[in-house]
């Protein structure tokens, strides 16, 4: 199957302003922008026959032919990343093969996480619309709880069904477990990655849904998704140990460029 992935950025952001372009060093010292950085995140998946920046600003445009990805410019008023990778897909007339939402603020995401979502659509014709999942290890849970103790709105869980298909996303730590605790490998709360691969018929089913009530409440595109119905597959993932932070608040470039020069990423 072919393999598209859309980067979907957008200039403006409450929290970050022109974040894409927001320039990240790396472990030569060599500062390239946030987006071009995502774009080569995605060079880094195998089997991607394209790559593709949706956007609404010709700055970012520009930025992403720096990096070598073409560019489609797109409705300033789209509500999320998936949205805005739809009307892309659109735009550009792809329509066969698996479509991949990779997020503009993720430069460490790693290419298993994608090829894992890929191969999940491949093996399984049912299965329209695909996320990662990672199983918690007690630290990470740890600091779940304490984000929330705090009031901190910290990173989304996901539960599932026994075939894989999600039940519900949340930006409250679900399943709910106390105080119990849990050794490694055993702790029954998945962190969701915000990465989505989708078959076209299904991202163009999405973009043509209204937004539900549940997506609005906790902020969370792929709710609209179950609410109108859809299934989503969770497919879960190893980290290998190494940690995909994503730039959501300006004082998030330290921490990635951090990990990029742990990581040896020029």
């Amino acid at each position: 199957m072919r393999v598209s992935i859309v980067i979907p950025a957008r200039y403006g952001s409450s929290r970050f302003p022109g974040k894409p372009l927001t320039r990240l060093r790396g472990a030569t010292g060599e500062a390239r922008t946030l987006i071009g950085r995502c774009v080569e995140a995605a060079a880094a998946v195998s089997g991607v026959d394209r790559i593709v920046v949706a956007t609404d600003d010709e700055r970012i445009v520009a930025a992403a032919a720096e990096a070598g990805a073409e560019a489609v410019m797109t409705d300033p008023a789209l509500r999320n990343g998936s949205e805005r990778v739809a009307a892309a897909a659109a735009t550009l007339g792809i329509a066969d093969g698996v479509i991949v939402n990779l997020q503009g603020d993720a430069p460490l995401i790693p290419p298993w996480f994608v090829e894992a979502l890929v191969e999940a659509i491949e093996r399984d014709p049912s299965v329209g619309m695909a996320t990662p999942v990672l199983r918690c290890d007690p630290e990470s849970l740890r600091m779940f709880r304490e984000d929330r103790a705090a009031g901190r709105v910290g990173a989304t869980t996901a539960v599932a069904a026994r075939n894989g298909d999600a039940l519900y996303f949340s930006k409250e730590v679900i399943p709910f477990t106390g105080d119990r605790t849990f050794a490694a490998g055993a702790v029954p709360v998945f962190h969701h990655v915000g990465l989505y691969a989708f078959r076209p018929a299904a991202l163009a089913a999405y973009a043509r849904m209204a937004p539900t009530p549940l997506e609005l409440l906790e902020g969370l595109e792929q709710l609209r998704f179950l609410e109108h119905g859809h299934p989503i597959r969770t497919v879960e993932v190893d980290g290998r140990g190494r940690p995909f932070w994503e730039v959501n608040n300006p004082e998030d470039v330290a921490r990635v460029e951090g990990q990029l020069a742990r990581l040896g990423i020029a």
